[in-house]
């Protein structure tokens, strides 16, 4: 059947209730809803009747309905399920409601039936203005009611068209939607997999993907030339803070391409998806090396909607007595600091809670300067000359907070220095968007006790072509053609141009320790094999769907755009998982747990 919408009428409707507008006046409806509210006024009884596509009035008026409905009205639960029939009236001029987008009219009701009685809810769907919503862990266990707030829903329609304007755009630019397998081989990518054990094969396992990243680089050996999947991944990582074990990712990998290619692509489609959420947003986006976004920021995903830049101070403290600065000079290190206006008005108490996040970041310490018209305060005042103010020219009601020491220790806590000011300062404008590419991230970043190489991104990654010509011996140089999509200082995606070439491929897993060949086949084998019958230039992006939806959505969690999600100590409270699993299960599978997990 088909309603006013033409779509969503059923036996029981003819259309939704949040639907009904001003043109549906003088028309018989039926509706199905949840009771949101219960008005008793002494004969006429109001029930704002809800749907997914929002609310309506229903007025139960003895009057109109009879004296079985009118009772059944006065008695229904809130959050109880109803069938109402009856006539779209307009409301009185003093009775429009201009929050709803149904207030103009009410729907005069002549039968109402319940045919989902309720229980008194356990937490209230309903709140008023300024009512606080109950504590997060008993919404998560009681995550069907939840998910009835008006607010979660809209999110979670508003992940719908997301998901559904991403297939449209990528499709309109022949992506293939191709999936990829869930139990995978275990192939370590920094992260930790779930594994998965096998029941026919004793003692062997699956994990469960962290990406397709293998599969998709399959795809392009195999001539699907342009691919894309709305990818289901996992990572058993430690607990942090709004992370997810299960997530979302838009992923996307093309044939014959450069990395112009694949960021052009991925500018447009962030466009498309801020155009469905209704905003405008201009392309291109602004370029950056991944050297000058942690030279000036201290980061690799620098929010640049304010300033505060980090600035180089070691030639105005090189010539000076300071003892903290003289010895991490000695050692190698610099002196770099952020230029705070008007944070001389700043307390002692104010300044060591900053000094607190560099310590916590890293650094040794911060050291502090202030300038209050002519005169400079602060322990590093009395060893500064002439020079060393000239150079390091502070405006008058300034405050300059400095770390010394190598760049590893001095870039992250600046970084957080730098955020905290911009926070106290109120320059972070949340209705102003600054979106960034960073580009030519390091190819390797080395153990600075063991020495060892890694991989910044993923050793799949393609090396730059010219590092890896002029500096074959020096991997610790090389760029990566690598690229990640910043929001203020948020990552939306990343990805890379990929290594095609087998032995290219080979030499990277063993500047990552992988060196012996039997040990790269048993790992990799199937992506050498693949690699070794013939592969296109290929690249990709990947974007993290659940944290887009999140900032398009205006939510303050991941887990508000999620419609299951998982707590931080990484429980699902409304199913119980994980679980303990009975002994004759675990010797089906195989497996023994050693000892009883502590607590228990």
């Amino acid at each position: 059947m088909t309603g006013s919408d033409g779509v969503t009428a059923t036996s029981y409707r003819t259309t939704l209730c949040g639907d009904l507008r001003p043109g549906h006046v003088g028309q018989r409806v039926t509706l199905g809803g949840w009771v949101h509210r219960s008005r008793d006024l002494g004969g006429l009884v109001f029930l704002d009747l809800r749907d997914r596509a929002g609310m309506v009035q229903v007025k139960v008026d003895p009057a109109v309905a009879d004296a079985a409905t009118v009772q059944v009205a006065e008695k229904v639960g809130v959050e109880s399920v109803v069938l109402v029939e009856g006539d779209v009236v307009a409301r009185p001029a003093d009775g429009v409601n201009p929050e709803l987008a149904t207030g103009a009219i009410e729907v005069l009701a002549r039968s109402l039936r319940v045919v989902g009685p309720a229980a008194t809810p356990v937490l209230p769907v309903a709140r008023g203005k300024g009512t606080p919503l109950p504590a997060e862990e008993l919404r998560l266990r009681h995550r069907y009611l939840d998910l009835r707030r008006p607010e979660l829903q809209q999110n979670l329609l508003l992940r719908h068209r997301l998901l559904q304007a991403t297939r449209r755009y990528l499709s309109d630019r022949a992506f293939l939607e191709l999936e990829t397998p869930i139990l995978t081989k275990p192939t370590p990518e920094g992260a930790r997999d779930f594994l998965v054990p096998s029941r026919v094969h004793p003692g062997e396992f699956y994990a469960l993907p962290q990406s397709p990243q293998i599969y998709k680089q399959l795809f392009m050996v195999c001539g699907f030339d342009r691919y894309f999947q709305v990818a289901r991944c996992f990572r058993d990582e430690d607990l942090r803070a709004d992370r997810q074990p299960e997530f979302t990712q838009i992923d996307i990998e093309a044939s014959f391409v450069r990395q112009d290619d694949i960021l052009a692509l991925a500018e447009g489609l962030v466009q498309h998806l801020w155009a469905e959420a209704g905003i405008a947003v201009p392309t291109p986006f602004r370029r950056m090396t991944y050297a000058a976004a942690m030279e000036h920021y201290g980061c690799d995903r620098p929010d640049l909607r304010y300033g505060l830049e980090i600035a180089d101070a070691t030639a105005a403290f090189a010539p000076l007595d300071f003892g903290v600065t003289r010895a991490a000079l000695a050692a190698g290190g610099r002196v770099r600091g952020i230029v705070v206006p008007g944070g001389a008005a700043w307390s002692r108490k104010q300044v060591d809670e900053l000094e607190a996040l560099a310590k916590g970041a890293g650094a040794g310490g911060l050291l502090r300067l202030k300038r209050v018209g002519s005169e400079y305060e602060g322990p590093v005042a009395r060893f500064l000359d002439d020079a060393a103010r000239a150079a390091l020219a502070l405006p008058d009601g300034s405050l300059w907070l400095g770390v010394a020491g190598p760049d590893r220790a001095s870039s992250p806590a600046l970084d957080r220095v730098r955020q905290e000011c911009a926070a106290r300062l109120g320059l972070a404008d949340p209705a102003r968007r600054e979106f960034l590419v960073v580009v030519d991230f390091p190819m390797f970043e080395r153990d600075p006790d063991t020495g060892a190489l890694a991989a910044v991104h993923h050793p799949f990654t393609s090396p730059n072509p010219d590092d890896y010509a002029a500096r074959p011996d020096d991997p610790a140089s090389w760029r990566a053609v690598a690229y990640d999509v910043v929001l203020n200082g948020t990552e939306l995606g990343g990805g890379s141009i990929r290594t095609s070439d087998p032995a290219v491929q080979s030499r990277m897993f063993a500047l990552l320790g992988i060196g012996d060949v039997a040990e790269q086949e048993r790992r990799f084998g199937f992506l050498l094999e693949g690699l070794r019958a013939g592969a296109p230039p290929h690249g990709g992006i990947a974007f993290g769907f659940d944290r887009i939806a999140m900032l398009l959505a205006g939510a303050p969690s991941l887990r508000d755009v999620i419609a299951f999600p998982k707590t931080t100590a990484a429980r699902a409270l409304f199913e119980g998982a994980p679980s303990t699993v009975p002994p004759e299960d675990l010797e089906a599978l195989h497996v023994r747990v050693a000892a009883e997990p502590p607590g228990r």
